[in-house]
């Protein structure tokens, strides 16, 4: 379990230790090639593990219509605090598309699934 820092603001260690109940997932800890879904509050993404934070991505009609490949900086909870390389339940996936500039931010992530590989 995770102790609350000293030089972090009360809000911040809320955040990390709300992030730590609700789950998520560290991607370094997944094969190359696993499959995501995501539901945010306003999309389903499907999220292909790649190497070195990059992801196949697909689910915005906007963004990732078909799958393109990203870079996916991780997660935060609205702000500039970034949860690297984590995908969390009650946070906003962020990543670098590479037609557009800055990154990309979702909406609050709701749920997140590892899809079984096919047998």
């Amino acid at each position: 379990m995770w102790v609350p820092h000293e030089n972090l603001s009360d809000e911040i260690n809320a955040n990390i230790i709300r992030s730590e109940i609700e789950g998520g997932v560290y991607l370094k800890d997944l094969p190359e090639e696993s499959t995501l879904e995501v539901e945010t509050r306003n999309r389903w993404y499907t999220v292909v593990v790649q190497r070195d934070g990059q992801a196949l991505i697909s689910g915005h009609p906007e963004f990732c219509p078909e799958p393109v490949l990203v870079n996916i900086h991780g997660s935060n909870w609205g702000g500039s605090m970034l949860k690297v390389a984590y995908l969390g339940r009650g946070m906003h996936m962020e990543y670098r598309h590479p037609a557009y500039h800055g990154a990309i931010v979702t909406s609050v992530i709701q749920d997140i699934r590892v899809r079984p590989k096919a047998a």
